[in-house]
């Protein structure tokens, strides 16, 4: 693989050069090196939907948005708040997270009929618990050439099928149902150029491994757009592509796109929806800010160590290296763990070879049709034991079931003592299949983060997952668990032929698009909460730090866990007890202490009797600054270095926000889509760039002029670190200045308004 840093055009959609004359870019047509920019899909489709008038700052209207059941309910309730009258886009509410209703009482089932309600009352489509994971259903029914789909989860990327689609927080989609736009400079677009064909016993998932092992940690496409060409483009099946593409969200990609062509039609038509099918194709001179070149033959088995997707080895290379890796895994551990719990995959060793207890085939990455049936084939006349070693496979979605079913594929795995269960999302985020004490899971899914698979290091227990292609994982199981790559085994796979089953869906998916009936009561359960009121932004603030992390990168799963709290996201209150919670179990408490002293302030009361100590450090504020409690506002704020890696999920910032937090202040963000979490939930982005972060627990920092700040667009505002808590009497007065970033006329409002909720009220 090459990546190429600097600028290169694309002619005819297969030659790459570093630079073409006046001359030869007449010959196409093109003026400049800005007109050949727009001949990228990326631009092209972008526009499309951009309804500002400037091609630079676009406002974007997409065709579909699309949830899931641990999101759709805080986003319906966020829209309700500011006045949603009816759905006016298709918005798709799929049930593949909480679909088991296996814990929590009734509150799962409570959000489905809430879902099903608000579809029938504000004419939405709703797909059923069991029937398809979220990203399956919008590949076989929703995604066509040239469109654009926002959805509430971070792998929201549907760019094989030739659709423009983005993973965003729920506020981005509440926008949406207000008729609002989505608001982004114009990216960057980055090719990938593919040449060659895959060898033998390479999936999808080891394409999509290499990618994110050279590209994650150097931030190669961090919030630009990935756009697939070249001629190797053709020598993979659709289902490679979509496995392939689903994955990018793991580079900290913007969104991706593909060239389409015959097989694409063809995915289209076996669906039904031939019409949603058109070619496309950069133009014949085509400018990219920058390339990778990757050789699709040069690909072997891969696999992603714990505990993040770009730990990257080739399955080789780790049998290999077997001791000096595992032991650089443990010093990772001891970086994200820290001293909770002591992990090592020493004992994993069996002569010579990496012993593993789990394997999963799931989700929108790993259930795909061609995988489970490359799994079958590997199996075939195999069984994997009746030791430790267990293997569960969840079919993305119910025609895909069926189809396997039909078949004998099914029959294959299950004879070699594979268990097949339902689409269900589970696994990949920690609430289905959690493995025991000590075990070490692989798993074709989307993500490997810690905790990521269940475990609660507060309660000493531990385990962990290596991401790795369902083909690999087929030849690990057939090994009895000794850790095999699909090259390492002589089997034949079967090209498998697909037969789509439309009845499946017209007989249980409600779909109510344009046939809202406000007639139907919207059903809520005693879990479901509405958003409880939040004050609007003071001139200043005073902000105790309550955590500061300094990890290299902070995971929305550490931000908020997923798994154990996914009963929980329709109760914003109830949630916030999580925050932090295995990353920093003392956040909450700290957090509380600052809040209790913001609602005296509000009620007009005085905060010395709520929390003295932050009364102290307001009392000598007061003394260098013009303060009082109707200008300066209390709150919390965490340091990190780079949070916000991974999932959309909002709560790992409205969580932050229901505590009474006013800010993050980092070195930067992981990923867009938390900071527009942040923005949206009415908290200040900050970023330092000075060397390290200069805050630690228990400062309390003084923010001046902050609204006035956002009211006359400045980027920066002055910051007094006041005094820390362990001194409250002294005061230390150091000062440094905080960056906020780009921030849209609108966003600077929200942020005032003190969320969305208010703003569009």
């Amino acid at each position: 693989m090459k990546l190429n840093k600097n600028g290169m055009y694309l002619k005819n959609g297969i030659e790459l050069a570093e630079a073409v004359s006046d001359e030869e870019a007449r010959s196409f047509g093109l003026a400049s090196k800005d007109d050949a920019r727009r001949e990228t899909m990326a631009y092209r489709i972008l526009q499309a939907h951009n309804t500002s008038g400037d091609e630079n700052k676009l406002k974007i209207r997409f065709d579909k948005i699309t949830s899931h059941d641990i999101t759709f309910v805080g986003i319906i309730q966020t829209a309700r708040a500011s006045g949603l009258e009816e759905f006016p886009l298709p918005y798709i509410l799929t049930n593949c997270h909480n679909s088991l209703c296996a814990v929590g009482g009734t509150i799962n089932e409570d959000d489905h009929m809430f879902g099903l309600s608000c579809a029938k009352r504000y004419g939405g489509i709703y797909v059923p618990p069991h029937q398809a994971v979220i990203h399956q259903f919008a590949r076989e029914m929703l995604a066509g050439c040239g469109d654009m789909i926002l959805g509430s989860d971070s792998h929201t990327r549907y760019g094989a099928l030739g659709t423009m689609a983005v993973g965003e927080g729920g506020g981005e989609l509440a926008k949406q149902l207000l008729k609002k736009t989505y608001d982004i400079n114009m990216p960057g677009v980055v090719a990938v150029y593919l040449t060659g064909k895959p060898g033998r016993g390479v999936g999808p998932q080891d394409v999509a491994l290499a990618l994110i092992g050279e590209t994650f940690a150097n931030g190669f496409v961090k919030n630009k757009v990935m756009e697939f060409v070249g001629p190797g483009v053709k020598n993979l099946s659709m289902d490679f592509r979509i496995g392939v593409d689903v994955m990018t969200t793991e580079t900290t990609c913007l969104s991706s796109i593909w060239t389409t062509d015959e097989k694409t039609e063809e995915f289209l038509e076996i669906h039904g929806r031939k019409e949603a099918y058109k070619e496309l194709a950069p133009g014949a001179l085509a400018y990219y800010d920058s390339v990778i070149e990757l050789d699709l033959s040069t690909v072997k088995p891969m696999i992603a160590m714990p505990f993040h997707p770009s730990n990257t080895y080739t399955i080789a290379d780790l049998k290999a290296n077997l001791k000096d890796i595992l032991n650089d895994v443990k010093e990772r551990a001891r970086v994200s763990l820290g001293d909770k719990v002591a992990f090592s995959l020493d004992d994993k060793i069996r002569d010579g070879g990496l012993y593993v207890d789990q394997g999963i085939i799931a989700g929108c990455a790993g259930g795909g049709f061609e995988n489970i049936c490359a799994a079958a084939d590997i199996l075939d006349s195999c069984d994997i034991g009746n030791d430790k070693f267990t293997l569960s496979v969840y079919p993305a979605s119910m025609p895909v079931y069926m189809e396997l079913i039909k078949n004998g594929k099914a029959e294959k795995l299950i004879e070699a003592g594979a268990v097949i269960k339902t689409a269900f999302c589970g696994p990949c985020f920690g609430a289905g299949d959690t493995p025991a004490n000590n075990a070490f899971s692989i798993r074709h899914s989307t993500r490997n983060f810690p905790n990521r698979e269940g475990s609660k290091l507060q309660n000493g227990q531990i385990s962990s997952v290596a991401l790795m292609d369902a083909r690999s994982i087929a030849a690990t199981a057939a090994n009895k668990g000794i850790l095999t790559g699909a090259d390492e085994v002589d089997k034949e796979f079967v090209p498998p032929v697909y037969h789509f089953d439309p009845y499946i869906y017209n007989r249980r998916v409600y779909n109510g698009f344009g046939k809202a009936d406000k007639s139907v009561e919207v059903q809520f359960g005693p879990n479901i909460k509405d958003w409880p009121e939040m004050p609007a932004l003071t001139e200043n603030l005073l902000v105790k730090v309550v955590s500061r992390i300094d990890d290299p990168v902070t995971t929305t799963d550490e931000l908020i866990p997923s798994g154990e709290t996914s009963s929980f996201r329709s109760n914003p209150i109830g949630l916030a007890e999580f925050t932090l919670s295995r990353k920093d179990p003392k956040y909450v408490g700290r957090a509380k202490e600052v809040a209790k002293a913001e609602k005296a302030r509000e009620a007009g009361t005085d905060p010395k009797d709520a929390f003295s100590e932050l009364s102290e450090a307001f009392e000598l504020a007061k003394k260098s600054f013009a303060l009082d409690l109707t200008n300066t506002g209390f709150g919390s704020t965490i340091c990190a270095v780079k949070p916000g890696d991974g999932s959309a999920r909002e709560q790992a910032a409205s969580c932050q926000k229901v505590l009474g937090g006013w800010c993050n202040i980092a070195k930067e963000y992981a990923t867009k889509r938390y900071r527009s979490n942040l923005i949206n939930w009415g908290m200040l982005p900050f970023v330092y760039d000075g060397g390290e972060l200069p805050f630690g627990n228990g400062d309390y920092l003084l923010l001046k002029g902050v609204s006035d700040a956002l009211k006359n667009k400045r980027d920066t505002v002055e910051c007094t670190v006041i005094c820390n808590e362990k001194d409250t009497k002294t005061a230390v007065l150091k000062d440094y200045t905080l960056k906020l970033g780009e921030l849209t006329d609108e966003e600077r409002k929200i942020i005032l308004a003190g969320c969305l909720i208010n703003y569009y009220k």
